[in-house]
């Protein structure tokens, strides 16, 4: 009963606060509303702004270093094909460098060779003159020999032997010549 008593002397209803209590919590709620408004609203607007500035900020200066980069990259390729194209072109020089010092080469080989043949052939033609006017000498005197053992006179004197060693030359050469030009 007693329980019932205080229900009965106080007729206000639980779930409803007090009149009091609601005009105080609406007087609280409207001064923390006008404090959040005054000071952390802004400040919360004002990070949000710093913040996505910096966001906006970071993505431009992100497609800013990624269009440097695309540059720089272009560069880079652009430099590589100048550098190929360089190295394709120093490749050729050389290739026609080398080719052009290979012919001088084997032109001044081939001259050096045409040179030593033709001294070569100049000093068989000399040695050859040289052996001939040796062999004609000896066969003189040889002649020379025979001929005044088979006469029976001397031919001692130089003059008279010097013509009659070349007539004989002379005859040997002509009789001789016919057989060799058809051997050759």
């Amino acid at each position: 009963m007693k329980e019932h008593l205080v229900l009965a002397a106080s007729d206000h209803n639980p779930i409803l606060p007090a009149p009091t209590e609601i005009v105080v919590g609406f007087v609280a709620f409207l001064l923390l509303l006008f404090v959040l408004n005054k000071y952390a609203v802004p400040r919360f607007e004002k990070l949000y702004k710093e913040r996505s500035d910096r966001i906006e900020g970071g993505i431009a200066r992100a497609e800013e270093a990624q269009a440097e980069a695309q540059r720089t990259l272009e560069q880079y390729k652009a430099q590589l094909a100048e550098a190929r194209a360089e190295a394709a072109r120093i490749r050729d020089d050389a290739r026609a460098e080398g080719q052009q010092i290979l012919d001088d080469m084997r032109s001044q080989a081939q001259e050096e060779s045409d040179r030593i043949i033709n001294q070569g052939q100049a000093q068989l033609a000399a040695q050859k003159a040289q052996v001939i006017a040796e062999l004609r000498a000896d066969l003189g005197r040889h002649a020379v020999d025979l001929a005044s053992r088979v006469v029976g006179e001397s031919l001692e004197d130089e003059d008279r032997a010097q013509r009659t060693v070349d007539r004989f030359l002379d005859e040997l050469e002509s009789t001789s010549a016919p057989s060799t030009s058809t051997s050759s």
